[in-house]
């Protein structure tokens, strides 16, 4: 066994945490993986659509740059996205030297257009099965590699440890078993909350425990108010909510309403193209106006042959339910799909606590700022997990910079019940119904109420105690709601019917903290305030 400042321990197995395990390995170090479901289980393995990136000839890393800023909505850290983006096709060679199937036409990958963006520039492998094939070409790596990889393990809280990194301790995902790990550094990777929501198209291990447990220890969140909403998941009762790629759309799907008009071509200039909080919203406001439960995805205008190649499991998945989509609409609704915000980061993936690092869905750099743009999102995991691996090898002083506005929220504690499966269902329907596309006031505080009687019951009674899965659920929920009340204006996948402008004064990002003294922060009634603003870097 290697020294411990040698084991690192990775929390998640999705793109950024194989990836960093990897690399690590590469870099002379010991990781282990831990990951609460299948080491193959995470949102990484959905992801239909593909990875960004500037590699075709009438593409560059600076127009990549300028659309990702373009679709953030005023809020993307602007060295952060350039980072991301020059680092791209440095990155997709790493996935190619693992051996990565992207595909090609006539030996080059070939590349496919989303919204949002200026250029083809979306690498996919298995026509629509990009982030299966991902993961399970990383998961093979990391199995050959004889890394140590734990499944069916939940991290249930971290503990300052010593100058080699934190105390981490894990479960079984009943809760039992409960063990201590010696104190080293960890990298969370633990993805999103999508499926904190009652419609979403993420899996069910998407619940956002790892911000809540980083929340817990002292760590500073970011940008929580940013939940993206997909335009575009199949809606039919009864059926699994599965995702209809934005690619579709790249390739000339078309939605339409009950009557069969094409209703977004009244809603933006790039109409069915336009940025995903866009789209969402129109569909959102054409489903309130008829009354109906879903729009309609028309992909009749793709030719058949390119359609059945290029989206080989949307139709197989179609084929199930009777519909061809060569030939019938699809139904889709917009359901939670990411989580913008997270534990606050700077560029090489350090946060607040020293020994903590977090990458991919679950950290906040700033790369997106208010809306993701497409496809980013396995790219995110990818590039700052390179870094990440790098801190692993060689540790850094740094950590995020302080928002330009910190909310200190008080540390709870409950009554330590374990929390029932009908409070988790009023965690997922209040977000969805209250803090969802559209939000008001009225909406928000009455979440935060629920949210708080369920924390009153299911908050551990003290910091020894471990909080199981109904408690980090409503802190989560809580952080989420908690920074959508205090933006009083609408900007990218946060919208307020109350408060619908976009606002100059709210060009700044909103941080989470737990009611701790902070150095360099002047306290300012319930809010802290930084006395500047300033980059994450």
């Amino acid at each position: 066994m290697a020294n411990l400042d040698r084991s690192p321990l990775i929390v998640g197995s999705g793109i950024a945490g194989l990836y960093v395990a990897l690399r690590a390995r590469e870099l002379g170090l010991n990781p282990v993986i831990v990951t609460k479901s299948r080491l193959e289980e995470s949102n990484t393995r959905y992801a239909q659509g593909g990875i960004a990136a500037a590699i075709g000839p009438d593409d560059s890393p600076a127009r990549h740059l300028e659309d990702t800023i373009r679709a953030g909505a005023g809020l993307v850290d602007r060295a952060a996205a350039r980072i991301l983006t020059y680092e791209a096709p440095r990155r997709i060679a790493d996935l190619v030297r693992y051996g990565v199937p992207f595909d090609t036409v006539e030996g080059r990958i070939a590349l496919g257009r989303e919204a949002a963006h200026s250029r083809a520039r979306i690498l996919h492998a298995g026509g629509d099965a990009t982030g299966l094939s991902i993961e399970e070409t990383l998961k093979r790596r990391v199995l050959d590699a004889g890394i140590e990889a734990r499944e069916g393990r939940v991290l249930r809280a971290l503990r300052n440890g010593s100058s080699l990194g934190l105390t981490a301790v894990l479960s079984r995902d009943d809760g039992r078993q409960a063990e201590t790990l010696d104190p080293r550094p960890v990298v969370l990777a633990t993805g999103g909350a999508g499926s904190l929501y009652r419609e979403s198209s993420n899996p069910s291990v998407a619940t956002g425990e790892g911000v809540s447990i980083a929340f817990r220890a002292g760590a500073l969140v970011a940008d929580m108010e940013f939940i993206q909403f997909h335009p575009t998941v199949f809606a039919r009762a009864g059926a699994p909510r599965f995702l209809m790629t934005e690619a579709l759309r790249g390739e000339g799907a078309a939605l339409r309403n009950v009557h069969g008009q094409r209703f977004l071509v009244r809603t933006h200039p790039d109409a069915e193209l336009a940025p995903r909080d866009v789209v969402a919203r129109a569909i959102r406001r054409e489903l309130d106006r008829s009354g109906e439960k879903a729009v309609y995805l028309d992909a009749t205008g793709i030719p058949p042959d390119r359609l059945y190649a290029r989206f080989p499991t949307v139709t197989r998945f179609l084929a199930t339910y009777g519909l061809d989509p060569a030939r019938d609409l699809i139904p889709v609704a917009p359901m939670a799909h990411f989580m913008i915000g997270g534990v606050s980061t700077d560029v090489e993936g350090r946060t607040s606590l020293p020994g903590l690092y977090a990458c991919g869905e679950v950290a906040s750099t700033g790369v997106h700022g208010a809306n993701r743009l497409a496809s980013n999102s396995l790219l995110e995991g990818l590039v700052f997990g390179e870094r990440v691996a790098r801190q692993l090898l060689q540790p850094g002083s740094g950590g995020p910079a302080t928002p330009e506005r910190v909310v200190t929220l008080a540390g709870n504690s409950g009554q330590g019940h374990a929390g029932t499966a009908a409070e988790f269902d009023a965690i997922r329907s209040a977000l969805w119904n209250q803090v969802g596309i559209v939000r008001d006031a009225r909406g928000l505080r009455a979440a935060l109420e629920r949210f708080g009687e369920i924390r009153a019951s299911a908050e551990p009674g003290d910091e020894e105690e471990l909080p199981g899965p109904v408690a980090n659920a409503a802190l989560t929920a809580s952080l989420i709601a908690t920074a959508a009340l205090r933006r009083t204006e609408s900007r990218g996948a946060h919208f307020r019917s109350d408060h619908p402008r976009t606002l100059p004064s709210w060009k700044v990002h909103i941080g989470l903290v737990r009611d701790r003294p902070s150095r360099g922060l002047r306290r300012s009634g319930s809010t802290t305030v930084k006395p500047q603003g300033g980059s994450r870097r």
